[in-house]
């Protein structure tokens, strides 16, 4: 029997839309490889009250409830026993995830490694500040997983569309794209990653703005129109405006579903060397195009033991460089 998962936000959005254009629940069943039974379910529970009308902001927003009433629910299944564990298993430096196998396989205990990071952010009046026991002892949890944005991004294609050949890296001219952002929150570095050879190509902006994060990629690429085939962006609102890169480039262009940085996984790679040129307290207005074209000349100079300790430069460009 197939095992039932929950909708995604792309399919959530694709209902959506298709609502709109006057589609059927069985056409959409059919569209999404779902029975329409699921589609039905997922009209009826999230329709907008006032107009009756399926959306997939307000299908986004009863999710969330649904997960926080969900959430509440298992934080109160904690007792002062189960607590008292959790915080002796912290003072021996477990990790939550640790804390949550360890009291499963020992004590027939099952809970979550996310409870447990809830209980140590809110624990800190009745037990003093646990958040010392976490490797990154963050203030906040990071969250990821929710509020997807899809909906902002037009006539965006998801990766998995994309041709067999880019996922095998079995030639030159598939690109992921990304930026990393200033120590100002409002410069950034625009990069791009050619996935084959891990050649490299950045330019610093000024603001993380589609307009100037469309025109770096445009400018960076347009001299190797001939080596650009395919484009995969995340979905941040700066890659809105893919069209027009698609067009000035001859390329296609694909998104990674959301929250799945592994599917840009070479350009993630890429962007944590960078932060060895340029740490997270940079801001890149004060940088000039001199040192991102050092930084980057590096990287494409440097051998990678995943291209058998060739250089990208050698790979992309046939061009072998003496690194002394």
């Amino acid at each position: 029997m197939k095992r039932y998962q929950h909708l995604s936000s792309e399919e959530r959005f694709y209902i959506h839309q298709a609502v709109r254009e006057g589609k059927h629940k069985a056409a959409i069943a059919r569209a999404l490889g779902r029975s329409p039974s699921t589609i039905g379910r997922e009209m009826r529970r999230n329709m907008w009250p006032s107009a009756y009308l399926y959306t997939y902001e307000w299908a986004m927003y009863r999710l969330r409830q649904r997960r926080r009433w969900a959430n509440a629910r298992k934080y109160r299944k904690l007792t002062d026993e189960l607590k008292a564990l959790i915080i002796a298993l912290l003072k021996r430096c477990l990790s939550p995830e640790q804390i949550s196998a360890y009291l499963k396989q020992h004590r027939h205990i099952r809970i979550s490694h996310e409870t447990i990071y809830r209980f140590v952010y809110k624990a800190s009046r009745a037990h003093g500040s646990l958040r010392r026991y976490l490797r990154q002892a963050h203030k906040r949890r990071r969250r990821y997983g929710s509020g997807a944005r899809v909906s902002f991004i037009p006539n965006r294609t998801p990766i998995e569309a994309r041709p067999a050949i880019v996922q095998r890296k079995a030639r030159i001219g598939d690109w992921e794209c990304d930026t990393l952002v200033g120590a100002d929150h409002r410069s950034a570095l625009v990069t791009l990653v050619e996935r084959k050879s891990l050649f490299t190509l950045c330019a610093p902006i000024a603001r993380k703005t589609a307009d100037q994060v469309t025109q770096a990629i445009i400018e960076l690429l347009r001299p190797l129109a001939n080596k650009v085939k395919t484009l995969t962006f995340d979905n941040g609102s700066e890659f809105i405006q893919h069209e027009r890169i698609a067009a000035a480039l001859n390329a296609k262009t694909f998104f990674a579903n959301p929250y799945h940085s592994w599917e840009r996984g070479i350009n993630e790679n890429t962007n944590g060397l960078l932060r060895q040129f340029f740490p997270k307290a940079t801001n890149f207005n004060a940088l000039t195009r001199e040192q991102v074209d050092h930084a980057v000349a590096l990287l494409n100079n440097r051998p990678r033991k995943t291209r058998q300790y060739k250089t990208p430069n050698e790979i992309f460009a046939n061009q072998f460089v003496p690194l002394i």
